[in-house]
């Protein structure tokens, strides 16, 4: 697995919420490591996708977009974030080219200038109306080095343009070591927390309006029966009031999440799941202090 004169790096990828960081982290890896949805701080956790070129292997760490708020949820993302910005060599700092930098842009610059020396930044969304790169570089020239600017390449997540590019600067600027991983992984992630992330992103992509935050899965058990993966989860939200919008009328929502949820683990898996999915309720977890260490990390 060791190769001699290899470039090998962790790398953080900071930003905004919804800048589009998980999107751009499933593309270099060319697999589906994150969730995605339109709720901003969907990511929850240091999530890792693995990419190996020619050069060497980048491991990347999805973080939560970084936010100001005082709330218990956001605070321990917050953790998670400046957890991974410390135990990482390189920094993808993403903006998002359709948005003026504004206060949150000024406070993630202001983490990020003393790690000015490992940052790239991808200006992703390129391609969708009101993309303006020289916006961004302009905020960028602004508040680092000439370095930091040379390093500000335009990109797409969703086109995949500007990909190559962006990992040429990142290894540019990685240290040599040897690779981590073989070349089959795109992510270290266990089984049982891919499952319940996917179960997540179906959840909130159809009750985002509803219940945006207020809701996370847990795998109750797992187990391999007769070739099968048989597997139990619960939803779990707040309140018993909410418990009706995740079932829907007839259990009809429960049931296009449970579906929805099988259909991208089908593409993920080789071996066939057998899902259980139920709702309980967790009363007020986002304020529970052994919830939230159990569940973020």
């Amino acid at each position: 697995m060791k190769k001699l004169d290899t470039l090998c790096g962790f790398a953080a990828l900071v930003g905004r919420p919804s800048v589009g960081k998980s999107t751009l982290l499933n593309k270099m890896c060319g697999e589906k490591v994150a969730i995605v949805s339109r709720v901003p701080q969907t990511t929850r956790n240091a999530i890792r996708g693995i990419v190996n070129r020619e050069q060497g292997q980048l491991v990347f760490i999805d973080t939560p977009g970084r936010h100001a708020s005082q709330k218990k949820l956001n605070k321990k993302l917050m953790e998670v974030s400046s957890r991974a910005l410390d135990d990482s060599d390189l920094v993808l700092y993403v903006m998002d080219a359709a948005r003026a930098p504004g206060a949150e842009e000024e406070e993630v610059a202001s983490l990020l200038l003393p790690l000015a020396e490992k940052i790239v930044v991808a200006v992703n969304k390129m391609d969708i109306p009101g993309a303006d790169f020289n916006r961004a570089a302009e905020f960028i020239s602004l508040k680092f080095s000439d370095a930091v600017r040379k390093r500000c390449l335009p990109v797409s997540a969703n086109t995949g343009s500007g990909i190559d590019e962006l990992l040429s600067a990142l290894f540019a600027i990685t240290p040599k070591g040897d690779i981590l991983y073989g070349d089959e992984y795109y992510t270290d992630q266990e089984t049982g927390f891919r499952i319940s992330e996917i179960i997540r992103e179906q959840a909130i992509n159809r009750l985002y309006q509803e219940l945006p935050h207020s809701l996370y899965v847990d795998i109750a058990d797992m187990e391999f029966k007769e070739s099968k993966l048989w597997v139990r989860a619960f939803i779990i939200v707040e309140r018993e009031s909410q418990k009706g919008m995740v079932v829907g009328k007839g259990g009809a929502m429960i049931k296009a999440i449970r579906i929805g949820a099988l259909k991208d683990l089908k593409r993920i898996f080789d071996w066939k799941i057998d899902l259980d999915l139920r709702v309980k309720t967790g009363k007020d977890w986002r304020h529970n202090d052994s919830t939230l260490k159990r569940i973020i990390c």
